[in-house]
């Protein structure tokens, strides 16, 4: 990991559990399904992956989190959170429908209980009595639990096969004993309860249908593949709790589990970083306007969905506590939560593009529909690089564009994502967007927050000749440095447009733009079908312009690899070489 980067703390705060997994269960056979594969690091060294290790996240290599079709043991694929119960009940469904044996495992933790697809799954699991065994990794992003001597020994009590048998033999001879049978099944079951419940945080596991075992350490292998030895036959859903240490084992991960959550290369020496030289992020001009704003706005507030740091807004939550939520993996709370704030004070939901995809019927249905003016700042948009398919922010101006009352933007810079963020403050009537990619921003010096006039599009460069080149956002700047190489080497001129309004278009200029020109080529960091460039073409088409050749680029209907951001860029012709290339296509030369 010091060398490639990656997911370090949670993959190392359960190998003590992977290894007695492996050992207690025989995979593939049995269906071992981890939730969020940022865990399973571990996992992919003992099945079969040992070798690759060194190419996890690079382009050609193996991927950094569970893919069904990169290992027969990858059973489930999980880049994203709170699956795993619901997939391993359609597993354990699957088996009994085929009269199969097999067993079912999930693996939950690290955060991903805060989301309610997880509770969905288990109200859903619990209720369908299948075997089926859930394992809470609380890492203390989920839940902390009473621990202790005697909740070890009541959960030694309750998984043993000897007490499994008393119970059962008592409640059905309880069963035959007519009303009094009926009052003992109820005195024991709340003896039971009230004891497990004085004892141990699993009463709610066991009201959903779960039996609960628990807390254990996860760190005691010895003891995990006892307890898992000895509840895997009991034929009901069950619910393991262990506690780890988020990191365990690397001193600099476990004092600092967010950082080495995921990062990039370090030193594993120190344990520092290695940080490229360079502007800041987009990221952390986010971050640090953010501040600013809210210094300016008093009443602003900011909301994130487990991503405080990934997000930049840790400054904001220091200065700013009162004014700061983290809703946990809980994207469609955190927008209706956000719209509940926005329709009466100005607020911000910083979500990751990806992740935003979870929140889509609420964005419809609570923002939209009521013309909340909640701001959405949306990070990795476009091509994130060795996170891959699950992570790319390929889709959002598809999903969103054809939503009525949304605004959707994106900064060529630093200074533009400032003042768009800026301009959706002031004019605070209306849900906005602003997708921003990740990695470096271009390296301004920032200015003074502005209004951008809505909802206009910018020329950057007059070009001589009748051809324009429509960008939007990242491709800005690529589009620039393309345009002088055709003028250079090609004696091409075109014209350059930062299209940074992508709904509403800025038909004004997009009109004199058609009428003027032969050739229109657009180029944005989304997806093409349903994109921005779609809008162009339908706009030229619904308008009947006379052009003579049009252009979409942008990312084709597939799903992108992982890798190198800047190597996926120049494989989908979206840097400044490939954007020569379709000018010359689309021109015939």
């Amino acid at each position: 990991m010091a060398k490639t980067g990656g997911q370090l703390a949670p993959s190392i705060g359960v190998i003590e559990l992977t290894i007695a997994l492996l050992y207690v269960y025989n995979p593939p056979q049995d269906k071992i399904i981890w939730d969020v594969g940022h865990q399973a690091y571990g996992y992919k060294v003992l099945t079969e992956r040992k070798d690759k290790l060194g190419t996890i996240r690079q382009y050609g290599g193996i991927s950094g989190f569970l893919k069904r079709d990169e290992s027969r043991y990858d059973i489930w694929g999980a880049g994203h959170a709170s699956t795993s119960i619901s997939a391993a009940l359609g597993f354990a469904t699957h088996r009994n429908l085929n009269k199969e044996t097999y067993k079912v495992v999930s693996i939950i933790g690290d955060g991903s209980l805060t989301g309610g697809l997880a509770f969905e799954g288990m109200n859903n699991a619990g209720a369908s009595g299948l075997e089926m065994l859930v394992i809470l990794n609380d890492n203390t992003m989920s839940i902390s639990p009473n621990v202790g001597a005697l909740a070890k020994y009541l959960t030694e009590i309750v998984a043993s096969p000897l007490y499994q048998k008393v119970k059962s033999d008592i409640w059905e001879l309880a069963g035959k004993a007519g009303d009094i049978g009926k009052h003992i099944r109820t005195l024991g079951r709340k003896l039971e309860d009230s004891f497990k419940n004085l004892i141990v945080p699993g009463m709610l596991f066991e009201h959903l249908g779960f039996d609960y075992y628990g807390p254990i350490d996860g760190h005691n292998i010895q003891e995990l593949v006892r307890i898992l030895r000895e509840i895997k036959d009991i034929n009901k859903p069950k619910f393991l709790h262990i506690l780890t240490t988020k990191g365990k084992g690397y001193k600099p991960a476990e004092m600092d589990a967010t950082t080495y959550h995921g990062l990039g290369k370090f030193n594993p020496d120190t344990g520092e970083p290695i940080r490229k030289k360079g502007p800041p992020t987009y990221t952390e001009i986010f971050g640090d306007a953010m501040i600013e704003l809210g210094e300016k706005y008093p009443h602003l507030t900011a909301i994130t969905a487990a991503m405080e740091t990934g997000t930049g807004l840790g400054g904001f939550h220091e200065k700013y506590p009162d004014r700061f939520f983290d809703v946990g993996i809980a994207e469609t709370h955190a927008v209706v939560f956000g719209g509940a704030l926005a329709a009466n004070r100005r607020t911000i939901t910083a979500i990751y593009s990806t992740f935003l995809q979870r929140a889509y019927d609420t964005i419809i249905h609570d923002i939209a529909l009521q013309n909340i003016p909640l701001i959405f700042a949306m990070d990795r948009a476009g091509v994130v690089g060795e996170d891959g398919p699950t992570h790319h922010g390929t889709f959002d101006i598809a999903y969103l564009r054809h939503i009525p009352n949304i605004v959707i933007t994106a900064p060529k810079d630093e200074n533009e994502l400032r003042n768009l963020l800026y301009t959706a403050l002031e004019r605070f009537s209306e849900p906005w967007t602003i997708r921003y990619p990740r990695g470096q921003a271009i390296g301004l010096e920032l200015t003074e927050f502005a209004q951008i006039p809505f909802p206009r599009w910018e020329i950057i460069k007059s070009g001589k000749d009748k051809i324009s080149i429509l960008a939007v956002g990242s491709m800005v700047y690529p589009a620039l440095e393309a345009s002088e190489i055709l003028e250079n080497k090609h004696k091409i001129s075109p014209t350059v447009v930062n299209c940074r309004f992508i709904k509403p278009m800025d038909e004004k200029l997009l009109t004199e733009l058609a009428n003027s020109n032969n050739y229109i080529l657009t180029i944005e960091e989304g997806v093409i079908k349903g994109g921005f460039g779609e809008a162009v073409a339908t706009f030229i088409l619904e308008n009947n312009f006379k052009i003579k050749k049009m252009c979409v680029h942008g990312i084709p209907d597939e799903f992108v690899t992982f890798g190198a951001r800047d190597k996926l860029l120049e494989i989908l012709q979206l840097d400044t070489n490939g954007i020569v290339k379709k000018v010359l296509q689309l021109m015939g030369k």
